[in-house]
């Protein structure tokens, strides 16, 4: 593991110069931090910043790491990670990672570089491979949230996946639907796949065979979710009623839906997933699965304090849990 003396030989600098960069505490030219910062990068120097960030005090920063994404979800969850962080007096510096492990490593060496306290992680690219990679991640307490990797080195903030699926497909049953299909997320994610569990639960108990044919795989996008509608739309018999594992998916289902002339609810009932603001705004409004964005932002935050502060815990899994909110995409079956 490289040392300060290889960053500065390799710079060209004194260890003193390096140490100068590093702690901020003198002027230091730009085209020698410049030289000093590519130094530090090429030899992984970030374990001895993550030393310093444990000898200064506290700098009342939190790094936060979330997918830029089109689903309005993430937004919603960061606002309120951002009003509890500024409840609490701390700082939220975000970073997007486009959806790119490097742009994640980069980040992530960024933010070590500025000291921040503490690390949410709310993307699902690389997370693993990340953490492989930074094994001095270990030094800074770390929460992860919605999804991610299992690890007793960090917490996990999620909601009871299984339980909303299976809310929402009883909500369906409830109506009377038999013939019901799923629009999954991703199967690489834990979530798409408890959602579709617990789908696959209610069904069983109401003694009801899943059509292999109605269950399509999304990208929890709305092109996923338009996709996958019209390949329901192409078989001889389609479903008369739809769970659709998070709401942008549920909105290109619906758009692919009225392209090919079918009244939602009348002619298919669908739920969605994560109750995004824009969800009561949709035509007919959408019944989707709640989750409760705020709590997680808010759980989140308040154990990652607890993590910084050195308290002890209880547990690295904390699960919250959804509920269901009826509006006007479902409708008895005829």
């Amino acid at each position: 593991m490289a040392n300060i003396k290889e960053v500065a030989a390799l710079a060209g600098v004194s260890t003193t110069t390096v140490s100068h960069v590093i702690n901020e505490t003198r002027f230091v030219a730009e085209e020698t931090r410049e030289r000093v910062f590519a130094a530090m990068r090429d030899l992984n120097y970030a374990p001895s910043l993550v030393a310093r960030s444990l000898k200064v005090k506290e700098t009342n920063s939190i790094g936060m790491l979330v997918t830029t994404s089109s689903n309005p979800f993430f937004a919603e969850v960061v606002r309120g990670v951002e009003r509890y962080c500024f409840e609490q007096g701390y700082n939220l510096m975000l970073g997007n990672t486009e959806g790119q492990a490097e742009t994640a490593l980069s980040y992530l060496k960024m933010m070590l570089r500025k000291r921040v306290d503490g690390l949410l992680i709310m993307c699902s690219e690389g997370q693993q491979e990340v953490f492989n990679q930074l094994d001095w991640l270990k030094s800074l307490p770390v929460v992860v949230m919605d999804w991610g990797m299992e690890s007793a080195d960090v917490d996990l903030i999620a909601d009871n996946s299984h339980r909303g699926g299976y809310l929402a497909t009883r909500h369906l049953l409830g109506l009377g639907h038999t013939a019901i299909g799923c629009i999954t997320g991703p199967h690489s994610r834990a979530p798409a796949n408890q959602r579709q569990a617990g789908f696959e639960q209610a069904m069983q108990e109401a003694g009801l065979t899943v059509n292999p044919q109605w269950v399509q795989e999304g990208d929890f996008d709305c092109a996923s979710g338009h996709q996958a509608m019209t390949r329901l739309l192409a078989l001889p018999e389609r479903p008369s009623a739809l769970f659709v594992c998070n709401d942008m998916m549920a909105m290109g289902a619906i758009s692919a839906a009225h392209q090919a002339g079918l009244v939602i609810p009348r002619d298919l009932s669908i739920v969605g997933y994560d109750n995004v603001a824009l969800a009561e705004f949709m035509s007919p409004p959408l019944t989707t699965v709640n989750q409760p964005k705020e709590e997680l932002g808010r759980l989140a935050v308040t154990r990652l304090l607890a993590r910084i502060n050195g308290e002890a815990v209880a547990d690295h899994l904390i699960t919250v849990d959804p509920d269901l909110v009826i509006r006007d995409s479902c409708a008895p079956r005829p």
